[in-house]
């Protein structure tokens, strides 16, 4: 053999390994809960601000999940841009039907970023009346334990809990292309990164003491960086903590997608990802089946065996464990699954090279620019 045909039996060899190393954590992490958990003794205030914006698919059943939580003791902040916003009459009957809930509609936009998202939480972050808070996206369904799961992950290191999205109720194939994208890649990567001590916060839900973050600047701090969960990591890591994600994550229900919608998200995030962490942007190149393939392929032709075969039983192989993965965590599974996988790996690439290169993308309605963020430093924002 060759050293390239070595070579590429090394890197067929460890990618795969690596690949099914991270299966088996997120396996172990992402399972259902057998019981929901009780509040704990003595549980605190918590006060969640879900920032709204438009009319999302299912958008009242996820914020109707807000209004019926099984916690003694939490203040509800719904944050609108403006008044005009067509969500608002849908608040403004959720918080009708359910009187005995502290909630709250607060209508504003008080700029002090170039992220509209995080904009629109300082008004809740500013009038939450209890000492924890949890920013939740407002299509995170959450389930009634929601925040005795988010309590359950602090450890004494600590300094925040956060929980990736998990796509859920897909509709079509391109739904279901997305839940290839955020269930058993992306969440899989970040269970695995979090295991080995690397956590990085994620803005679907993020429960901060509210002490930590004042202490660093307070919630405008998070606009040192285009994207909130970005700066909530060098934050944290800043003043010696760390990130941890909430094991079982929650759901995020998506109805139907259309190709543009799931290439525009992923690339979105893939700009995000490169402009705020470029050093661990660089390996996602390599991240996916796509390379591990070429190299089978490569070993097969050198030995003389069947290419095809080879190649189809590394599919088999690899494909087989992220189906293991959807089933042992309870995520949607189409039969067409090892179909949709395969597209998502030979888009990796095509997505890296986007993110190395492309700067500008649209967030509801929204023109922004990785360019637009205040340069920062991997490991704190700038002062």
């Amino acid at each position: 053999m060759t050293v390239a045909v070595w070579i590429a039996a090394a890197f067929c060899g460890v990618t795969t390994l690596v690949h099914l190393s991270s299966v088996i954590v997120a396996i172990v992490r992402c399972r259902p809960k057998p019981a929901r958990l009780a509040a704990p003794a003595g549980a605190p205030g918590i006060t969640i601000v879900r920032p709204v914006a438009g009319l999302d698919n299912f958008v009242e059943q996820t914020l109707r999940s807000s209004f019926v939580l099984d916690y003694p003791s939490y203040e509800l902040l719904i944050c609108v841009a403006s008044a005009k916003d067509p969500v608002v009459p849908v608040v403004r009957r959720l918080i009708a039907e359910h009187r005995h809930v502290d909630a709250r509609l607060l209508v504003g936009d008080e700029r002090v970023s170039q992220n509209p998202k995080l904009n629109n939480c300082v008004k809740g972050w500013t009038a939450a009346r209890h000492g924890w808070i949890a920013l939740a996206d407002c299509n995170v369904l959450m389930p009634r334990d929601y925040l005795q799961r988010l309590l359950a992950a602090w450890r004494a290191d600590t300094g925040l809990v956060c929980a990736p999205p998990v796509g859920v109720r897909p509709d079509g194939f391109f739904a279901h292309l997305e839940c290839a994208f955020l269930n058993t890649y992306q969440a899989r990567w970040q269970y695995f990164a979090d295991t080995l001590g690397t956590g990085f916060a994620q803005g679907k839900t993020m429960l901060w003491r509210r002490a930590d973050l004042e202490a660093a600047g307070g919630i405008r701090a998070l606009g040192a960086e285009i994207a909130e969960d970005a700066a909530s990591t060098k934050v944290v890591r800043a003043a010696g903590l760390s990130v941890h994600l909430v094991d079982a994550p929650f759901g995020q229900p998506l109805g139907r997608r259309t190709a543009r919608e799931v290439w525009r998200r992923q690339t979105r995030w893939a700009r995000l990802r490169r402009a705020c962490f470029p050093r661990f942007f660089a390996p996602e190149a390599i991240s996916g089946a796509f390379f591990p393939f070429i190299a089978a392929a490569v070993i097969a032709a050198a030995t003389g065996w069947p290419v095809a075969g080879t190649v189809a039983g590394l599919a088999a192989l690899w494909y087989g464990a992220e189906m293991a993965l959807a089933l042992a965590a309870r995520w949607p599974l189409s039969p067409l699954y090892p179909l949709h996988a395969l597209l998502r790996d030979l888009l990796l690439p095509a997505l890296w090279l986007d993110g190395l290169f492309g700067t500008g993308f649209e967030w509801r309605g929204h023109q922004m620019s990785v360019d637009d963020a205040e340069p920062a430093t991997e490991n704190g924002p700038s002062t």
